[in-house]
């Protein structure tokens, strides 16, 4: 079968087939498989040791505790170090604390929590690594808005694949092995990310500075007004400001607003569906109904992307959140499973595209040399936001009904709309290193 020419199919074929960029893009898809697991992995593994729900969601909970904390530090060394040696170190570290935590701890004790929690710390950056990868290297900007657009469909499909892939392991053995076997099937994918060849100079446009920065305390590159050495000297180390890292730029702040803000609704449609599910008879059916939520966004990415690089990302941003708002709208109309379903698969349409056009913003308004640690705050402001919702919607379940959550969070998009609207002079700026394909 011939795919169409200038396709989006055949544009996602073209870059991830492409020599010294399938390498990275590749690798990067094995190692974030345990991302999208790990906390299901880590539940039912509690579980099977004879643990209880409480204690599952308590190494659940610190393992996210865990990759809150430590996942910004590690990225800053991502930026500054580069990525053989970070990659490196997490390749290794993180199988063996999960390793630690699922053969050499027990529920009930100190030491399963403390390992959760390191296992969360030492998570690969492979997601901020191969999305500031994206933005160095060598590609044209309509090849850079696919790669995002990737980056995007991809999630959609592993936070959909992933749980399939461990409930075949489990087929096979226990859930700890399972959760063992997909650490290291991730380390070894983050080994091959850390140590696969990239274009000359791709590595270059976000390390030399800091590495002539840490040596001499004067070198640095900065795109904004021009500012005195002593402003990124030694002197300012002390700086507290130096501890927000990129969220000191304020239209990356604003930014990140905006994704925390348009993530909440996620987390409470998280608690509306099941709970609409049970009330209208089919308590079993949730599962499908979450599926077209996930497949809706996947679809609108392959149907709606093709035509995104026409639009600069500062306009399209906050046009699609609007539309991901009056999707989120559609679930009120719902009066049974099968037309919610039909209003997910309809509304979730925008998501896939509201997600790549946010990394693009990243890689455009981000320091060159700290845009791992940007994309690292952009995923934890999304985190941020999905469980700020979830426990809202735990909240209102109760006293209001999903019908009245779904209009939250409803109410909650517009909000995120409006901010991108308000916001969108910020996000002009253009501060990455993007490095322009010769041909």
């Amino acid at each position: 079968m011939t795919l169409p020419s200038g396709g989006l199919p055949r544009r996602f074929l073209d870059l991830l087939t492409r020599p010294l960029v399938a390498g990275p893009a590749w690798w990067s898809v094995v190692s974030r498989l345990p991302v999208y697991l790990m906390s299901l992995a880590l539940v039912l593994t509690v579980r099977e040791q004879g643990g209880g729900y409480a204690q599952a969601g308590l190494v659940a909970a610190l393992y996210t505790l865990g990759m809150a904390l430590g996942s910004p530090l590690i990225a800053r060394h991502l930026d500054r170090r580069g990525r053989a040696a970070v990659l490196t170190a997490t390749a290794l570290a993180y199988p063996a604390a999960l390793t630690v935590l699922v053969w050499f701890t027990h529920p009930g004790g100190w030491a399963q929590p403390a390992a959760a929690v390191v296992a969360g710390a030492v998570l690969p950056p492979a997601n901020a690594c191969m999305r500031s990868l994206w933005a160095r290297l060598p590609l044209r900007e309509e090849e850079r808005e696919t790669a995002y657009l990737w980056e995007a469909l991809l999630t959609e499909v592993l936070v959909i694949s992933a749980p399939l892939m461990l409930a075949a392991l489990m087929l096979v053995g226990s859930a700890g092995l399972a959760l063992t076997t997909v650490a290291v099937i991730g380390g070894l994918g983050t080994l091959g990310l850390a140590h696969t060849r990239l274009p000359a100079g791709t590595e270059a446009a976000g390390t030399a500075d800091i590495r002539a920065d840490s040596g001499a305390g004067t070198a640095h590159h900065d795109t904004g007004p021009s500012r005195s050495p002593a402003a990124d000297g030694p002197a300012d180390r002390s700086d507290p400001r130096r501890l927000l890292g990129p969220l000191r730029e304020p239209a990356l702040l604003a930014l990140t607003a905006v994704m925390a803000l348009s993530a909440v609704p996620i987390g409470l449609l998280t608690l509306a569906i099941p709970a609409f599910v049970d009330r209208h008879g089919a308590p079993g059916g949730a599962g499908v109904v979450y599926a077209c939520w996930g497949v809706g966004s996947a679809v609108g990415a392959l149907w709606l992307g093709r035509s995104q690089s026409e639009v600069a990302p500062q306009t399209r941003f906050p046009r699609l959140l609007l539309a991901y708002a009056l999707g989120t709208g559609l679930t009120l109309l719902a009066g049974s499973q099968l037309g919610l379903a039909l209003a997910l698969a309809v509304g979730s349409a925008p998501i896939a595209l509201v997600s790549a056009t946010e990394m693009t913003l990243v890689s455009t308004i981000a320091d060159g040399r700290s845009l791992a640690e940007a994309f690292t705050w952009a995923s934890l402001a999304t985190v941020l936001g999905d469980a700020l919702g979830q426990q809202a919607g735990g909240l209102l379940m109760d006293p209001l009904g999903p019908r009245a959550v779904f209009a939250v969070a409803t109410g909650t998009a517009l909000a995120a709309a409006a901010l991108a609207f308000a916001c969108r002079g910020l996000l002009t700026r253009r501060a990455a290193p993007m490095v322009e394909c010769a041909v």
